[in-house]
């Protein structure tokens, strides 16, 4: 199946999502284990994007029809991985704090985030500081993932993360920001774990903190 396995890979990286769920299918169809199909195909096709992203080769809207394609095709081995018991990568809960209506770097994040093996609980945008500890204490989540868009609502950020504090769940979950005005510097002075400049880098940053 090794063919069919090239072909979904190829798909994904040029974004034909039509083509990804029909060479999905067709490797389900076949017996090939859902496992393999993510972690041989889905997951390199989009580390690749990320990487070509990186180097400059790959702009925003090819990483969004990318992870489109990835996100049609993992929509159909889903429920099979649940029935294997595939452990996802970690658990992020990601939204845009209170106050800020943006929404395409966050989706873009989540989007990446599970094209390499997480699992997402997608907060939204104005998400306040009580849906994120929610997030922490009832859903079990690893980890926070903030964005902030606007100059005018990375103070909540900070208030996010002293509210977690103060719900003494900080030391259960880790914390990574980012967004355009944000900066490693203002990661570091609020307290969290990480900053990641964009939607490929915080894939590297999620595993990272995983493993740590």
């Amino acid at each position: 199946m090794e063919n069919v396995l090239e072909v979904i890979h190829q798909a994904v990286m040029e974004g034909d999502m039509a083509l990804t769920q029909q060479k999905v299918q067709e490797a389900i169809d076949a017996g090939v284990a859902p496992d393999s199909i993510l972690q041989d195909s889905l997951i390199p096709a989009m580390a690749e994007v990320g990487r070509l992203f990186e180097e400059g080769e790959y702009f925003v809207p090819e990483m969004l029809i990318a992870a489109r394609a990835m996100k049609a095709g993992l929509a159909l081995l889903r429920p099979l991985l649940v029935a294997a018991d595939v452990k996802p990568a970690g658990k992020v809960a990601a939204g845009t704090v209170k106050g800020d209506l943006h929404d395409i770097g966050k989706n873009l994040v989540c989007m990446m985030l599970e094209g390499a093996g997480f699992e997402i609980v997608d907060l939204g945008v104005d998400v306040p500081p009580e849906k994120f500890i929610d997030a922490v204490v009832n859903q079990g989540v690893d980890i926070v993932a903030m964005s902030a868009l606007l100059t005018t609502t990375m103070p909540n950020m900070k208030s996010t993360l002293e509210a977690i504090k103060a719900a003494g769940v900080r030391d259960k979950v880790k914390v990574m920001v980012g967004g355009a005005p944000v900066t490693d510097a203002y990661a570091r002075e609020i307290g969290a774990d990480g900053y990641a400049p964009d939607a490929s880098r915080a894939v590297t940053l999620a595993k990272a903190l995983m493993a740590a």
